[in-house]
């Protein structure tokens, strides 16, 4: 691998764990109600990647499920999460998408797993568990189990994303329209107070949004498969390991996390467990949606 694919691929997981924090800011600082951010933000990668529209997928109603597991619906949960979990938090509690992923490939699809893989599941939510259990997931109350939720229903698209034929960027575009027909009538349902917290900060929002959307959905994750069209998939995705130890890193610098020990021990523990089963061969599982499993 080139220096200049590590760059790229070093740059991508900066702005991914980036995303956290920006996120935490717009619905907890901001106050914007989390499923109407994550309705926006779909709708800004929707107009971005209109032109993807025009071609309408075989078994569309599928590619809208899975889209929408893992665009919308697994960031809508991230989102009312972040309200109260701390970004670090829920950038470790986020890796059970991995053992959750085999395990659904299991369950769903017959995927074979040995002691290795196995190992790394146990690994993966051992850590996850003492992360959950550190003072700042016990602070997170309820927004933790958010997050760990988004994490189940990522890994559910994760696991029918390889069913579907359909390039990961157009599966962007239809999980963006997925995601608006969704979020946006349930949060004029279930939230209020949207227009007033546009108004109360709009340039602020709208740099959170356009950051979510343009430079997170289409700029980093394009870049992210463009690596994956050039070099093997072994070797590009333990890169995205990385991503919950800067989202650590960066929520220590700009949200003021309290890092404690049991948060890095458990931290260290689950990227292992995530290591495990990345480096592991996997026949029904799309891999490079094992630690990113949203779009």
């Amino acid at each position: 691998m080139t220096l200049r694919a590590i760059f790229i691929l070093l740059a991508c997981n900066i702005v991914w764990a980036l995303n956290v924090v920006v996120s935490k800011i717009a619905v907890d600082d901001l106050s914007v109600p989390p499923l109407f951010y994550a309705a926006l933000r779909s709708l800004l990668v929707m107009a971005a990647l209109f032109p993807m529209l025009r071609k309408v997928p075989a078994n569309l109603w599928r590619v809208m499920l899975v889209g929408l597991a893992i665009s919308g619906g697994s960031f809508g949960l991230l989102f009312v999460g972040l309200k109260t979990a701390s970004p670090s938090a829920a950038g470790i509690v986020s890796l059970a998408s991995a053992p959750l992923t085999v395990l659904f490939a299991i369950l769903f699809l017959r995927e074979q797993v040995r002691w290795r893989r196995a190992l790394g599941i146990a690994l993966t939510l051992v850590g996850v568990a003492i992360a959950v259990g550190s003072p700042a997931g016990m602070e997170a109350g309820a927004g933790i189990g958010f997050v760990f939720a988004s994490a189940v229903v990522g890994a559910l698209g994760a696991v029918f994303f390889k069913r579907i034929e359909i390039g990961a960027v157009q599966m962007q575009a239809w999980a963006g329209l997925a995601s608006v027909i969704v979020l946006l009538p349930l949060s004029l349902m279930l939230e209020t107070d949207q227009l007033p917290a546009l108004a109360s900060a709009p340039w602020a929002v709208a740099g959170c949004l356009l950051f979510a959307s343009i430079v997170v959905s289409v700029g980093a994750h394009s870049a992210y498969y463009r690596m994956l069209q050039t070099h093997d998939a072994n070797v590009v995705v333990p890169f995205t390991l990385l991503t919950p130890l800067m989202t650590i890193a960066l929520g220590a610098w700009l949200t003021g996390d309290e890092i404690g020990w049991t948060l890095l021990l458990g931290a260290g523990i689950a990227v292992t467990g995530v290591a495990i089963i990345v480096l592991r061969p996997t026949r029904n599982v799309f891999k490079p949606l094992l630690v990113r499993p949203r779009l």
